[in-house]
């Protein structure tokens, strides 16, 4: 059983999941994260599962942890390295990944959209850091992955001032792939995983890997890389259905071998 902190959808071959903490903005506690990680284990594995939309409930997408439940519970290591673990599986997710950011999401809320791969955003959307605001810094990652998406300069004026920005400001550093009008954001979204569904799924998950592994690597090496894999992917059903579908001029049917 999912709790009711974290609402599950399985939707032509997308898994929604929706944080459903809408009193606390969708800030994360131990339950949340627990309830999180069990569902992208679960979709790991599902081969129905061709890509994955992370929202919010009500005005916020996330708030970050929850910091009164971590005072009562003094389990603030614990919950981090559990956070952490499960942003890291977030992140390594063998699928496309969507964050629809749907309102604030501030500290480990952007902790969690730097660890998906696509972003979209509300016009009304908002984000920012917001860990100087508490005396706090990053502990969910943000100090790492930030400067490598926006660059160093545009993440330490997040992390410096605290303050949040709206989701247009962040178009350009290249966080948010595109904002949309509220009343849109679901419509586009839907369109946008559908479209990513038709694709193979081994090619998604290929593309992946070489994007992730690519940036840990100097170019010779990532290059390198690349070709390596292309090697192995001649030889897929995937590749050769999609070279026989383009010359039959028929859509394909991928199979993700």
């Amino acid at each position: 059983m999912v709790p009711d902190c974290l609402l599950v959808e399985r939707r032509e071959g997308t898994l929604w999941l929706r944080l459903n903490r809408p009193d606390a903005l969708n800030a994360l506690d131990g339950a949340l994260v627990a309830a999180l990680d069990a569902a992208l284990v679960s979709a790991e594995d599902d081969a129905s599962v061709q890509s994955v939309v992370i929202t919010g409930s009500g005005r916020a997408f996330c708030a970050g942890a929850d910091l009164k439940a971590l005072q009562a519970e003094g389990q603030t290591d614990n919950f981090l390295a559990r956070l952490n673990a499960t942003f890291n599986r977030l992140e390594r997710l063998p699928k496309p990944v969507v964050a629809m950011v749907n309102g604030l999401a501030l500290a480990g809320g952007l902790e969690l959209i730097l660890c998906c791969d696509l972003v979209l955003a509300a016009h009304s959307a908002r984000l920012g850091d917001g860990h100087a605001n508490h005396g706090l810094i990053p502990g969910a990652g943000a100090s790492a992955r930030l400067p490598r998406v926006v660059g160093p300069n545009r993440a330490k004026h997040l992390f410096f001032t605290g303050e949040t920005v709206p989701a247009e400001a962040l178009v350009g550093p290249g966080l948010v792939n595109e904002v949309v009008e509220d009343t849109q954001l679901l419509a586009v979204t839907a369109r946008l995983v559908a479209g990513i569904n038709a694709k193979s799924p081994l090619g998604l998950r290929r593309m992946k890997a070489l994007v992730h592994d690519g940036l840990q690597r100097p170019l010779d090496a990532a290059l390198q890389l690349e070709a390596e894999t292309l090697r192995a992917h001649q030889s897929s059903h995937d590749m050769r259905e999609g070279l026989a579908a383009f010359q039959a001029k028929r859509p394909p049917r991928f199979t993700g071998r």
